[in-house]
């Protein structure tokens, strides 16, 4: 039985924005080879843009749930296709999550030791940060009380709905056929481009997750393979839910109807125009 196209677009693209994206986090924490935000941003944007350019012509490289949500309400995806692609996505991410929990192991098992982290007891979101996110960004060291003080769940909700918003806003814009200034055979590229600028303004506070399945499926990972236990659970109380799955889906929603309202308007005009 042969595997629809779709499948594997979404599988793969998914499998590799994780793995090349928290690779980036498991090497910076783990090992230091990236020296600041910006360098790992770098490495979250190379990777969506390579993933998109390998599994676009598949299924459209949707790689998220959150767009593909928009997609289904403020674009022309079928609303029937939702689900199997987010399930697609999450098993993506999933995998994803556990090769490189193996590449890394020994690194963070030294990392643990060296820091004296218990995995699976308080303060090992320092290296389950890894796979899921947190409020603030641990930085590989435990939260404290000072530090949650930073960032409250409703700052980090509105961050994540935030970054968000802007990604699928400029999705929508620069896929839109009836956008003559749109970068065509470089979308891949500016998408990429557009994740590493919000995670480079946004990475500070809530980790600038932007995709369910890109946290959902190595925060399970991290739970119940990785040896993390409740922890991905329950160091942001239920902010794992509200600001790392919810928050997503409703900033998508908000980011393709402020296209439908301020962009595809525009662009119409453009073309019927003649411009």
């Amino acid at each position: 039985m042969r595997i629809p196209a779709w499948v594997v677009g979404e599988f793969i693209g998914t499998f590799l924005l994780v793995f090349f994206g928290c690779g980036s986090v498991a090497a910076a924490i783990l090992t230091g080879a990236q020296v600041g935000i910006f360098q790992v941003a770098t490495v979250w944007g190379l990777g969506i843009a390579t993933a998109i350019f390998l599994t676009a012509s598949l299924s459209g490289a949707h790689l998220n749930p959150a767009v593909t949500c928009a997609l289904a309400t403020c674009g022309n995806f079928p609303a029937r296709r939702v689900v199997p692609y987010i399930t697609v996505q999450l098993a993506g991410a999933f995998v994803a999550a556990a090769v490189l929990h193996g590449v890394f192991a020994g690194s963070l098992a030294a990392y643990e030791t060296t820091h004296a982290l218990v995995r699976g007891a308080p303060g090992s979101e320092a290296t389950a940060m890894i796979f899921g996110e947190f409020f603030p960004n641990p930085g590989g060291k435990p939260l404290t009380d000072a530090g949650r003080a930073l960032v409250s769940m409703g700052a980090a909700f509105g961050i994540e709905l935030l970054g968000t918003a802007v990604l699928a806003f400029i999705i929508f814009g620069l896929t839109d056929e009836r956008n003559s200034a749109r970068p065509r055979e470089l979308t891949a590229i500016t998408i990429g481009l557009t994740v590493t600028m919000l995670i480079s303004l946004l990475a500070p506070l809530t980790q600038a997750g932007f995709n369910p399945a890109r946290d959902l499926g190595p925060r399970l990972w991290s739970a119940i393979f990785g040896g993390w236990g409740t922890v991905p659970f329950s160091a942001n109380g239920s902010g794992w839910f509200w600001v790392y799955l919810v928050a997503p889906l409703v900033g998508g929603q908000i980011g393709g109807i402020l296209y439908r309202v301020l962009l595809r308007p525009g662009y119409r005009a453009e073309q019927s125009n003649g411009v």
